[in-house]
This record gives structure tokens, C-alpha cells and sequence, in this order.
């Protein structure tokens, strides 16, 4: 004689009290669980690839100077640059290599930056090359 022999063969109890829940409803309930809410995103972002900011030498400081006084010269006649230079991360240290091709605004001597018609503002630290 078996272990559950005596029950094995029993109707399916149906509660007098509550409905039956819709299968649709009763598969929510075994749906994966997230224990550690964020934890996901928190690894993605970990994962995420970021540069890390090199040291621009004397002499490309230099270069980068010049055409930046050769720009302003030539600002009325709304000049294009291409410049490449490091846009920080928001979001930890380190950031990316990324270049913008525009009609330069202003360059703004005050706040060390150069303006693009596009909005764009890199501070003259951040700028690799401009031509």
C-alpha cells in the first residue's frame, strides 16, 4: 500500500467561498522576483565603458590657443569648427572622445569655453584639437 493511497483518488476541492482566480492572473504569481530592486541597472551601468581624460601636452595647448584667437578674429563671418575634445559622464568618473563640426557662436574668454550655434559649450581643458 502506498503513502498517499488513501487521498489520490479524492475529488479537486472547489472553495464555496472564494472564485477561481483566471489562469491568466495565476501565472502572475510565479513570475520572476526581483529581490534587490535596481541592482539590475546598477550592474548595467557598473559594465558601462568610460574613457579616462589624457593630459594635453604644452605644445597642443598651444595650437589649440592660436586657433582659438584665430576663430575669434573671424567670428563675425560665423566660422565652422571641427573640434574634437572629452565630454564628461554624468554619470561616474571618466567619459568619451567625441568630435562636433559647427558654426562657432562666441568663443566666451570668461567662462574658458568655446559656443556653437548648436548649444554645444566645451571649456578649453576639454579640447583635444580644433580646426
Amino acid at each position: 500500500m502506498g503513502k498517499y493511497d488513501d487521498i489520490i483518488n479524492l475529488p479537486h476541492h472547489v472553495s464555496n467561498n472564494r472564485s477561481r482566480i483566471p489562469r491568466e492572473e495565476r501565472a502572475a504569481q510565479f513570475s520572476p522576483f526581483a529581490a534587490l530592486t535596481g541592482f539590475d541597472d546598477m550592474i548595467t551601468e557598473e559594465g558601462r565603458w568610460v574613457d579616462s581624460k589624457s593630459e594635453t601636452d604644452e605644445n597642443q595647448k598651444v595650437i589649440i590657443n592660436e586657433k582659438l584667437i584665430e576663430i575669434q578674429t573671424k567670428i563675425e563671418e560665423h566660422p565652422t569648427a571641427t573640434a574634437e575634445y572629452f565630454l564628461p559622464d554624468s554619470e561616474k568618473e571618466g567619459g568619451a572622445y567625441t568630435h562636433i563640426t559647427d558654426i562657432v557662436k562666441k568663443i566666451d574668454s570668461q567662462n574658458s569655453e568655446i559656443v556653437f550655434e548648436s548649444g554645444t559649450r566645451i571649456p578649453f581643458e576639454n579640447i583635444i584639437s580644433i580646426d
